[in-house]
């Protein structure tokens, strides 16, 4: 297998894009370097066979994801209230809507997932330490709510993307918003409480 890294990142990043559009069955190799823009053949010297493509793809996904350590370090300041942690889904949300390739490519994952144990593997370990990492976050910053809250919020918050990516007249970025808030104010107890 090939080594050059700038170049397995692109062809990875192109299957994400080829996921997102054409859905699972789409993803070739032929299809991967169309994407990428690269000489055929080019992915299979890259990527032992479909799965390792795949599983790679869920990984990178969630590399692409995940806030730079900037972005880490403002959502841990501030104030600890519902408004602010209502700021913080609404943030989320909107970062995460706006790698909609990635998380359309995600949700095919998904659905390949249930069909290939290893896949399923990689797949759970990620969102595993997502959610852990939330729910480590939320509870070293003091923010109102316990480990079952933020897990709620996750939950709801993620199909709330989907919405906004699939289906995004259901609940436009003004209800979405509204929605969030509500949201946090039923779920998380009161400032001071």
């Amino acid at each position: 297998m090939r080594q050059n890294l700038a170049r397995r990142a692109a062809l990875v990043d192109a299957a994400i894009e080829v996921l997102a559009r054409d859905g699972a069955r789409g993803l070739t190799f032929r299809a991967v370097d169309a994407e990428a823009k690269v000489p055929k053949g080019t992915a299979s010297n890259y990527f032992a066979n479909r799965d390792d493509l795949l599983n790679q793809a869920g990984a990178r996904i969630y590399e692409r994801l995940r806030p730079d350590d900037a972005t880490m370090r403002a959502m841990s300041s501030g104030p600890a209230t519902r408004a602010r942690t209502a700021q913080l889904v609404r943030e989320v949300v909107e970062r995460v809507t706006a790698f909609r390739t990635g998380y359309l490519a995600l949700l095919e994952l998904r659905l390949e997932a249930t069909r290939r144990p290893e896949l399923r593997a990689v797949l759970t370990a990620r969102v595993g330490e997502d959610v852990a990492r939330n729910v480590e976050a939320h509870l070293a910053s003091g923010l109102p709510g316990d480990a079952a809250a933020v897990k709620m919020i996750y939950l709801a918050a993620n199909w709330l993307v989907v919405e906004r990516l699939t289906l995004p007249e259901v609940f436009p970025q003004e209800e979405a918003g509204v929605l969030i808030e509500d949201l946090v104010r039923r779920i998380l107890p009161e400032d001071g409480a």
